[in-house]
């Protein structure tokens, strides 16, 4: 086994047909030199930003559209050229991710942390690190600027009193200058805040709309260049790509992961071209790793309704929201779960359905009223896959 791991590894070294100049472009983490398609929303971002530089007081700011729109990308791609300007401190949190967010504790711990200070893991109490948290803003000369990508999910986790503490911190504290930018996929979030928050906020928004496929391709052109050898993708790739992430919201994120696995399975093979068909196996994989990691993350109560469904559809009839809840609530008793409400049930539907595991749409039943059909809308060779996740969840399935 030794000895074919390191043939494996010296075939990779001295392959003679390389295809990727530098991957690293195809990273979510790349910032291009020129963003394209993106003038507009970089120029309202920035000009609601610039008092900063001179100490005056800065609006906060909320971003939204869907996933792969540039919102993070454009957001950083300003802040850093603001804070390279001087006189701007600029801290970035991504509330989605473990550990980090989670709880008020976490987050405060984070941003103290990016203050260069340290506190324990756990076991303060909270006042005591917001006064840690206050003393490192005061000392702080510069103007900050607090980016909080993925916000509703911080919101949904630990509740809006922290928002409302952050806004307040200005206003409270005069030696304090800070301003704030919430990203989010969801548009309607503002909406779910408490009147009070939303009131305070003081907020200006920008909307990302998503990319036309046209605009996908310019994109995939102009990272291509940088991340391949001259001449190694076929005709036709890119714009098969660009159309296949158009369908998909308009991601750009999806059109570059999408290029970047069709050239990884080229280099795999030893192939001299990216070709069509590498981008088609691309599609698959990229669709099996996206709903099964999706499906693996998800809380148990959302996996209990998706396994309804599942098991519902199995059984070859339409189903309702009626159907769905009285199978979840079978499951939920068979494994030790709370039983949700008729309405909690119906917000995780429609979170399934934002996520793309699920289709639901209104349909008339005349004097009866109106009823919500629900169908699976994931391929048969994923849902295979998605079926054996949550079997070892839940037992009588």
């Amino acid at each position: 086994m030794q000895k074919s791991l390191k043939e494996l590894f010296k075939t990779y070294i001295e392959s003679k047909t390389p295809i990727f100049k530098d991957r690293s472009v195809l990273s979510h983490d790349y910032i291009p030199d020129i963003t394209l398609h993106r003038d507009e929303q970089i120029n309202q971002l920035a000009s609601i930003l610039a008092p900063a530089l001179k100490g005056e007081k800065v609006s906060n700011i909320f971003i939204y559209g869907s996933t792969g729109t540039g919102k993070t990308l454009i957001t950083r791609y300003v802040t850093s050229e603001l804070q390279e300007m001087g006189g701007v401190r600029v801290i970035y949190v991504n509330c989605k991710m473990k550990r980090v967010s989670d709880t008020e504790y976490r987050l405060l711990a984070e941003l103290i942390r990016a203050f260069g200070h340290e506190i324990p893991a756990t076991g303060l109490p909270t006042e005591e690190v917001y006064k840690t948290f206050y003393a490192c803003l005061k000392r702080e000369r510069k103007y900050i600027i607090l980016v909080l990508d993925e916000i509703d999910a911080l919101v949904k986790k630990i509740g809006d009193e922290m928002l409302y503490n952050f806004v307040r911190l200005g206003q409270d504290l005069p030696d304090v200058r800070i301003a704030l930018i919430g990203i989010s996929n969801d548009v309607g979030f503002i909406e779910s805040l408490d009147p009070r928050v939303r009131s305070s906020l003081s907020e200006e928004e920008i909307i990302f709309p998503p990319y036309n496929a046209g605009q996908l391709q310019d994109i995939l052109k102009q990272r291509a260049e940088k991340a391949f050898i001259p001449g190694v993708i076929q005709e036709g790739v890119l714009a098969k790509c660009a159309a296949l992430a158009a369908q998909e919201h308009g991601d750009a994120r999806r059109a570059i992961d999408l290029l970047r696995i069709a050239g990884e399975l080229a280099e795999r093979e030893g192939s001299t071209k990216i070709t069509l068909q590498h981008l088609d196996r691309a599609e698959d994989k990229l669709d099996l790793d996206r709903y099964t990691e999706l499906v693996r993350t998800l809380p148990k109560q959302s996996k209990a309704v998706l396994a309804a469904i599942i098991r519902l559809e199995e059984r070859g009839r339409e189903i309702q929201t009626g159907d769905v809840f009285s199978y979840y609530e079978r499951i939920c008793k068979a494994n030790g779960l709370k039983v949700l409400t008729n309405r909690r049930v119906s917000d995780l539907l429609a979170e399934l359905d934002m996520q793309g595991l699920i289709t639901t749409h209104l349909v008339s039943k005349g004097r009866y009223g109106r009823s919500r059909e629900i169908r699976i809308r994931i391929s048969k060779p994923i849902l295979e896959r998605i079926k054996a996740i949550l079997k070892a969840n839940f037992t009588s399935l």
